[in-house]
C-alpha cells in the first residue's frame, strides 16, 4: 500500500503544478493579448481623430516648437560629432588602400542612408519620447486626462495627435539638420591632417550620391518620428496611478521607442534593397 500512495501523492503534486503553471501561462497569454488590443485601438483612435473636423492648429504648432527648437542644440552637437568620428576614422583605412579621395563620398553617402536618420531617431526617442511618456503621465496622475474626459473634451485629438503629427514632421527636419552638420564635421575632420576646400569637399561628396541614397533614408524618418510618438504618448497616456507611474512611463517610452527604431530601420533596410 506504501508504493501505491507515494505514486498516488506524487501524481497529485505533479497534477496541482500542472494546472498552476497552465493557469498561468494562460493568465500572462490573456495578459499579453488584452496588451496588444489596447495598443492598435489606441492607434486607430488615433489615426480617427487625425482626419477629424476641429483639429488644434495652436497645440500642433506648439508642440513643433517644442519638438524642433528645442531639440536644435543636442542635434547639433550630436551630428557635429558624427561627421567628425566618422571621418576620422575612416581616413587611414582609405590612406592604406590608396582612396583617400572617396573620403567625403563615403562619409556622406553614411551620414544620408543610416547614421543621420537613425542616430537623430535614437536621440530623439530619449529626449522627445521621455518627455511625452513624463507630460502625459503626470496628466493622467494628476486626473486631468479624466477631467477633460468628463467636460467632453477629447483628449486624444487635444493630446495626442498634434503631438503625433508636430513629432512625424519634425523628425525629417532634425534628419536632414543633422545630415547637414555632420558633412560639415566631416569636411573639418578632413582639413585636420589635411587641406581640403569646402568646395572640392563638397564636390566630392556628392558626386556619388544618387536617388536612391537619399530618399529611402528621409522617408523612413517619418516613420521613425510616428513611432517615437506613439509610443511615447501610449506609454503616458496609460499611465497607472500613483507619482511612481510617471518615471515608469518616461523609461518605457524611451526603451520601446528605441527598440522600434531599429526594428523599422531593419525593415527599411531590407525594403530598399529590394528596389
Amino acid at each position: 500500500m506504501r508504493p501505491y500512495k507515494t505514486v498516488k501523492n506524487y501524481a497529485r503534486n505533479r497534477s496541482i503544478a500542472l494546472t498552476d503553471t497552465s493557469v498561468e501561462h494562460t493568465l500572462s497569454a490573456k495578459r499579453f493579448l488584452i496588451a496588444l488590443a489596447d495598443v492598435f485601438l489606441f492607434i486607430a483612435q488615433v489615426f480617427r481623430n487625425t482626419f477629424a473636423r476641429g483639429f488644434e492648429f495652436r497645440e500642433f504648432f506648439k508642440q513643433c516648437f517644442q519638438i524642433g527648437n528645442k531639440s536644435l542644440g543636442l542635434i547639433s552637437i550630436t551630428g557635429l560629432i558624427i561627421g567628425l568620428v566618422l571621418t576620422i576614422q575612416s581616413r587611414p583605412v582609405l590612406i592604406d588602400f590608396g582612396a583617400v579621395n572617396m573620403l567625403p563620398s563615403m562619409v556622406t553617402i553614411s551620414l544620408l542612408r543610416e547614421m543621420g536618420p537613425v542616430i537623430t531617431a535614437l536621440i530623439c526617442a530619449g529626449k522627445i519620447g521621455s518627455s511625452m511618456g513624463a507630460e502625459l503621465g503626470s496628466m493622467r496622475v494628476t486626473e486631468q486626462i479624466d477631467a477633460m474626459e468628463v467636460s467632453s473634451t477629447n483628449p486624444i485629438k487635444f493630446l495626442v495627435v498634434p503631438r503625433v503629427l508636430a513629432c512625424t514632421l519634425m523628425i525629417p527636419l532634425l534628419t536632414l539638420y543633422a545630415d547637414a552638420l555632420g558633412i560639415f564635421g566631416g569636411w573639418m575632420a578632413a582639413n585636420i591632417k589635411g587641406d581640403i576646400s569646402a568646395v572640392l569637399f563638397m564636390t566630392q561628396a556628392f558626386r556619388d550620391v544618387e536617388f536612391i541614397d537619399f530618399i529611402p533614408a528621409f522617408i523612413k524618418s517619418f516613420f521613425f518620428g510616428m513611432v517615437i510618438s506613439l509610443v511615447g504618448c501610449y506609454k503616458g497616456y496609460n499611465a497607472k496611478n500613483g507619482t511612481e507611474s510617471v518615471g515608469v512611463a518616461a523609461n518605457t517610452a524611451v526603451v520601446t521607442a528605441s527598440l522600434l527604431v531599429i526594428f523599422v530601420d531593419l525593415i527599411a533596410v531590407q525594403i530598399t534593397d529590394l528596389l
